[in-house]
């Protein structure tokens, strides 16, 4: 083992764990502390561990084709299920990154005492564009340095409040190593499959297959390629045990401070505070809900002004680090998909809009207080993209056409196959009860004839 080397493979992972961290799951985290206290604390290190897992297999399809998953797909399929895939991720891209956009907006939105609109936060964030270029065009080292920069805030700024709010160490540590939840109803279950949602990615299997490339490995050495492999996996955990102590930090601090609150309760301390949010929390006993925009008020009414822009700054941090990777994706997806050989400007400029032109509209007509509806659209809209990512990576991981001596033994195989079929079915029951809380009898049959169609490719790919 060297720390040498071990360096120099560091970035990737990086990278890829900032989809553990962004805005979607700073608000999963929140809620979790929110509605179940420290009880869900297992399942979210559950979540990362399996992510971990999977990660392990996107970073190795990479480093030992030579080819990010994508460009794999793009060989191994025929044109019609290809085309019908780069949609489906296409679509959990454009998901992702309308909650990272608006995450920033929101942020923004927070710092400036509400003086700038959330369609004016997005036109802001959509400067990330140009900040990626202008990162990128000075080595992808510079860009990693960035990225862990921001990392960096998240942690100091989570960090703060956490400090501040002194969560039961004695409650964290049961809440994480006893799989437990006592007293749990059908809103902390929802709340538990909306961790494993917001935590595992679709997108994120094709960003880490592709990142991995970055580093030269000489692939016609076997013991250089399993080297690469092993230095990789370790940064993996690295990243994503930061990744994971961050997400720690946000559960607890709501946990110690909002569990079962009320509204009343939060009410009369913004009065007090004389905050000028106390209308968001009518005077009533029903339980708080809280998002990212409500969580930073309620941080600001109790712990202080101080508390609340600093929980915008390390927002803002996750918006912001978590576009320009999502930027990242499209352009991997689409350049492998669709074998294009256009100029990174042009690639960048088009999938950035294609998330942008949605997300500038959402913000243009709704109201920053009254978003968390279209974050469990989301939420569902990315859930039923995983198996499109999953299926794929365990399935050319697995080939030993694809990866030779690297091939998944039966162990990797089983693991990961039990794996998929535990993520996909806790989401697919995260999309039936989202559906049923719609109450209206043509959504039940219109999702039952898309439900046919996309089982059925779900099992094509299977």
């Amino acid at each position: 083992f060297s720390f040498r080397k071990l360096w120099a493979f560091t970035g990737p992972g990086f990278l890829m764990s900032i989809a553990y961290l962004d805005p979607g799951n700073i608000e999963s985290d929140l809620q979790s502390g929110a509605v179940a206290g420290f009880k869900l604390l297992w399942v979210l290190m559950l979540a990362t561990i399996i992510g971990l897992l999977l990660q392990r297999l996107a970073a190795r399809l990479g480093v030992v084709t030579g080819l990010h998953l994508a460009e794999v797909c793009n060989r191994q399929y025929h044109k019609v299920p290809r085309i019908i895939l780069w949609l489906m991720v296409e679509l959990a891209i454009i998901g992702s990154d309308m909650q990272e956009v608006i995450g920033s907006a929101i942020a923004i939105n927070l710092l400036s005492v509400g003086k700038i609109p959330l369609w004016g936060g997005v036109l802001i964030t959509i400067a990330d564009t140009f900040v990626f270029l202008f990162l990128d065009k000075y080595g992808l080292r510079k860009l990693e340095a960035f990225f862990g920069f921001l990392i960096t805030i998240m942690a100091l700024t989570f960090g703060y409040e956490y400090i501040t709010v002194k969560p039961n160490q004695e409650k964290l540590l049961k809440g994480l190593f006893v799989p437990y939840c006592q007293n749990c109803g059908t809103t902390q279950l929802e709340q538990a499959v909306g961790i494993v949602g917001a935590v595992i990615m679709p997108h994120n299997m094709y960003l880490h297959s592709a990142l991995v490339k970055s580093r030269q490995v000489n692939r016609a050495n076997k013991r250089e390629v399993r080297e690469a492999n092993k230095y990789f996996f370790i940064e993996s955990c690295i990243a994503l045990f930061v990744s994971f102590i961050i997400n720690i930090f946000v559960v607890t601090v709501f946990a110690e401070a909002f569990f079962e609150k009320t509204n009343a309760d939060v009410n009369g301390v913004c009065v007090n505070a004389s905050s000028p949010h106390t209308s968001l929390f009518p005077n009533n006993n029903k339980t708080l809900e809280v998002d990212i925009y409500k969580g930073g008020v309620v941080l600001g009414c109790y712990f202080g002004p101080a508390a609340l822009y600093i929980w915008a700054i390390g927002i803002l941090a996750a918006g912001q680090s978590s576009t320009m990777t999502g930027t990242y994706s499209g352009q991997f997806v689409m350049e492998g998909f669709l074998n294009l050989r256009w100029s990174r400007f042009a690639r960048v400029l088009l999938t950035r809009s294609i998330a942008i032109t949605p997300t500038l509209f959402v913000a243009i007509f709704q109201d920053v207080e009254h978003l968390t509806g279209m974050n469990d659209f989301l939420n569902v809209l990315m859930s039923l993209q995983l198996p499109f990512a999953l299926i794929p990576v365990l399935t050319f991981t697995s080939l030993p056409s694809v990866m030779n001596d690297f091939a998944n033994g039966l162990f990797w195989k089983i693991t990961g196959g039990v794996q998929i079929f535990l993520i996909c079915s806790i989401n697919m029951y995260f999309v039936v009860t989202y559906v049923m809380s719609l109450n209206h009898l043509a959504l039940y049959i219109g999702a039952g004839i898309l439900s046919v169609i996309y089982l059925s490719f779900v099992a094509y790919l299977v």
